[in-house]
């Protein structure tokens, strides 16, 4: 818990921090969820904030100190600001840009017709803080903090902020985009003690403005670009609502088997190494080996005997699928014949074949009248690759021509596959395939499964699976 955190307790007693009226003036748009508990706590953190929305009636609540929602310790952080003059609230959304320095917008995007994103509300508040900017001379930061989809704040607030105000971005005025984290029910708690603290922008000035802002309670802001930060908001939602369903589905197939889930699941969350930790969040290629592969399918068995509908995780081999398909596909589209292949194994540093989703795109190939070449570090002429079938032969069978025209497939070193093909794809890595991937840049057309260098090469003849 940060120090801010600490000193409150979240104890509504405790006194207000000194007042620094240094602090840029803030006006929050929409006084729903987010905005209440937005304008309460940036007021305890010394800020003048002037709540705005259509809503006359959440309007007049907050400029009574008053909750307009149900939210522990809200109602008395309100209070107190109002108290203290440092919340006011009006409908006059052009009045309260021209009367502050930063604008957080956290209007409604309620889902549209055809399922996407509905934007009349940020449209309009867009033309209202351009109106505002258009009477002013001074630079101002806006703020955007709604779920929308990448590339909205640029592409369809900016615009209307910039053909009502006439200014530019970046030299008239900041944009942000802030997504918050704040769960229901403790909201001020998150506030005082976020999970993380996300700001993406497109300039220096606007950045510093909003991380100033967060300074007092989180000094490890993270920055990023508008469209990361737009994109890791729609992320973190889907991937709970992931683990909820996941979670329903164990608990559906315990119950009849007379488990108890919870048992089962406290156990599985004691484990940060793996099970919740940044270990296999990240984008690449499909999973494989002796145990992912055969253990989804053993799961999704189970379920069907015991007539349990569990669709997330029968969807797993699918969507696994679907991304061999894609690699494939890849390889197919660069127009070439001569592929070679960086990795075999499921796994750097192993030499198990067993499932590795790569022999499945290089069968495909091979049926194709591909010309393949492969090269693994940690695979020789010694290696039981024949023995290693038996494993799974009631799985993929279809495999057993390709895995028997493997040895001659392989190449001694990785130069040699690199001066055998036109398109190289990576399906490992290791400092040794990193190096021979540096090597290919100019010479070869790469295919990356696997992220090989932290910040994407910026070649027209590479691509990754994912990014």
């Amino acid at each position: 818990m940060n120090a801010l955190a600490k000193k409150y307790e979240f104890d509504t007693a405790v006194a207000l921090p000194e007042i620094d009226f240094n602090k840029p003036a803030i006006s929050v748009v929409g006084l729903g969820y987010v905005g209440a508990v937005s304008t309460a706590c940036l007021s305890q953190l010394g800020h003048r904030v002037v709540g705005v929305d259509v809503d006359t009636i959440k309007v007049d609540q907050i400029a009574k100190g008053t909750s307009p929602i149900h939210e522990k310790d809200l109602g008395a952080y309100l209070d107190e600001g109002v108290s203290n003059n440092l919340i006011s609230a009006t409908t006059d959304l052009v009045g309260a840009v021209i009367d502050t320095s930063v604008t957080f917008l956290s209007v409604g995007t309620p889902t549209s017709e055809d399922g996407g994103c509905d934007y009349r509300y940020i449209e309009a508040a867009a033309r209202s803080i351009g109106e505002g900017l258009r009477q002013k001379n001074s630079y101002h930061v806006i703020v955007m903090r709604c779920s929308i989809p990448p590339g909205a704040t640029l592409n369809v607030m900016v615009p209307e902020i910039e053909k009502v105000s006439g200014l530019k971005m970046g030299d008239d005025f900041g944009i942000c985009f802030n997504p918050e984290f704040l769960r229901e029910g403790t909201a001020i708690e998150d506030f005082y003690a976020p999970p993380k603290t996300v700001v993406g922008a497109n300039d220096e000035r606007a950045a510093k403005v909003v991380a100033d802002i967060y300074a007092p309670v989180d000094d490890n802001v993270i920055m990023t670009t508008i469209d990361v930060a737009e994109m890791v908001k729609y992320v973190d939602n889907v991937w709970h609502a992931a683990k909820v369903s996941f979670a329903n589905e164990i608990g559906r197939i315990c119950k009849p088997l007379q488990i108890d889930s919870h048992k089962v699941m406290d156990i599985f969350v004691q484990d940060t190494k793996l099970n919740l930790s940044p270990y296999y969040l990240k984008p690449g290629f499909a999973f494989g080996g002796s145990c992912l592969p055969k253990e989804v399918r053993a799961v999704a068995h189970l379920a069907d005997k015991l007539e349990i509908d569990t669709p997330l995780i029968n969807s797993l081999s699918i969507s696994n699928d679907v991304q061999v398909e894609q690699a494939t596909e890849m390889v197919r589209a660069s127009g070439h014949k001569r592929i070679g292949f960086l990795g075999l194994a499921f796994k750097a540093g192993t030499d198990d074949l067993r499932e590795s989703p790569i022999l499945e795109v290089i069968n495909s190939l091979v049926k194709e009248q591909y010309e393949i070449s492969t090269f693994d570090p940690a695979i020789d002429p010694e290696t039981r690759i024949d023995n290693q079938f038996t494993y799974v032969e009631h799985v993929c069978p279809h495999l057993k021509p390709t895995v028997e025209a493997l040895p001659q497939m392989m190449r001694s070193c990785g130069h040699e596959v690199i001066e055998s093909s036109d398109v190289i794809v990576v399906t490992q890595n290791t400092p040794e395939i990193q190096k021979l991937v540096a090597s290919a840049f100019g010479r070869v057309e790469i295919i990356d499964l696997v992220r090989v260098f932290k910040d994407q090469p910026m070649f027209q003849s590479y691509q990754g699976i994912g990014w």
